[in-house]
């Protein structure tokens, strides 16, 4: 099979136990699904077995473990089987959940990995989606994980993890995610807690699963289990992680990533970033200037969109603003420091929110955008010329014709600013 091919399970294969997290039993069902599906999560225990994608768009939660929402419809702890299709190349696959939380088995990857491999595949020869990183990449986030990434022909992970406990310390290693690799050096390696930390986790409705029988628990000198798999398994299962959070990217990932104390939090920022690099490189926006100037009223020097780059219809919209030195605001805005004033990234972000409202309203070229309430707005970072801000703006809530709001804008994958808008929608 061409690893530069879309593929599929070839027969549908089941996975059963509870979740690690909720505690409530669950049967996974991975069922084969057509060209262009993507990897999608059914909950079938729910009225009208609603779907969520597994995609970055649908991120819900990365506090100890990944989770996914589409509304009030939630996915619990996909990782683990999303880096064994990762690890199979699975392009596209409906999995199928009786519960709100795949089973975490042995703690480890495995079960999902045997269960696909049991179930075979099929090229389904249709081109995959490849992000091929062809320029480095730094990426750094609140919780202290870092990332440089770098061009490689595969996907290779070198990752350091560092824990102030004896059983585990300073560990560091490279890893090739190759099927055969991930198979032999990652699929069996457990997830891992601090008995310390039980009480409070269950206080907080996590953890509601765990036992000694799927996850590594350590005290304060050593690791309770009978042993470990591997000496250095914490690492490896950090490593296992970071394929599943990369899935969400939708794609098969060349490059070599070296990380440093990977979090799901972080993961997930570099799977955005990762995602950033690769539209830019290849420039294709779904709405381009001429199209943003019949929605939006504003014009020179209000206009601050250049190019609409992802739409999803009340759902989710990213942007892009090209700062420039000839910039106009620059004349008078620290000439001889040049930082693009915050209040207009506020400005372009409500731009590229108006945009979304407005697709959302009947006869668009009747309507305005009019912005009630701006909260919990942050400048992260300076904005200077030759950054390229790319604005990801969500759909938060909608209440007839007021609509909040969320957004965040990036320069390199790192935030420079965010924040939540009120706006209304009215007639001109």
């Amino acid at each position: 099979m061409s690893p530069d091919t879309q593929k599929t399970v070839r027969r549908s294969v089941s996975v059963e136990g509870i979740g690690v997290h909720s505690g409530e039993p669950a049967v996974l069902t991975l069922r084969p699904a057509e060209p262009d599906t993507g990897v999608r999560f059914r909950r079938v225990d729910l009225d009208g077995t609603p779907e969520i994608p597994a995609d970055l768009a649908h991120v819900a939660a990365t506090d100890l473990g990944t989770s996914l929402c589409d509304g009030d419809v939630r996915v619990l702890t996909v990782e683990h089987v999303l880096a064994a299709l990762a690890a199979h190349r699975v392009d596209n696959v409906m999995l199928e959940l009786s519960g709100p939380e795949p089973p975490i088995r042995d703690g480890s990857f495995v079960a999902y990995f045997d269960a696909i491999k049991e179930a075979g595949l099929t090229d389904q020869g249709v081109p995959a989606r490849i992000v091929e990183v062809t320029d480095p990449l730094e990426l750094t986030v609140d919780s202290g994980a870092s990332y440089v990434v770098t061009p490689n022909s595969n996907l290779r992970i070198s990752a350091t993890i560092d824990f102030e406990h004896p059983a585990i310390g300073r560990q560091f290693g490279t890893f090739d995610i190759t099927r055969q690799a991930f198979e032999s050096e990652l699929a069996t390696a457990r997830t891992f807690g601090f008995k310390a930390d039980a009480e409070a986790l269950r206080e907080r409705g996590l953890a509601l699963g765990a036992s000694l029988e799927n996850t590594v628990v350590l005290d304060d000198h050593r690791v309770l289990n009978d042993e470990l798999r591997f000496p250095d398994e914490f690492l490896r299962h950090k490593v296992g992680d970071l394929v599943g959070d990369l899935a969400l990217l939708g794609a098969q990932v060349r490059g070599h990533i070296v990380a440093d104390r990977p979090s799901h939090e972080g993961n997930v920022a570099l799977a955005r970033a990762l995602a950033g690099q690769d539209r830019r490189k290849r420039g294709n926006g779904v709405v381009d200037i001429q199209r943003i100037m019949k929605c939006l009223p504003h014009r020179y020097p209000m206009l601050l969109i250049d190019k609409i780059l992802e739409f999803e219809a009340e759902k989710r919209i990213v942007g892009i603003k090209n700062v420039t030195i000839n910039e106009p605001f620059f004349q008078g805005h620290f000439p001889d420091h040049p930082i693009m004033p915050g209040v207009l990234l506020i400005e372009a972000m409500a731009q590229v929110g108006g945009l979304l409202l407005m697709e959302s309203a009947e006869h668009p070229e009747d309507r305005v955008v009019y912005f009630m309430s701006m909260d919990r707005v942050k400048w992260r970072k300076p904005v200077v010329p030759g950054d390229q801000v790319v604005f990801e703006v969500e759909l938060l809530q909608r209440r007839g014709t007021v609509f909040r709001i969320g957004g965040v804008g990036k320069v390199d994958g790192k935030v420079v600013v965010e924040g939540e808008l009120t706006a209304k929608v009215m007639d001109k």
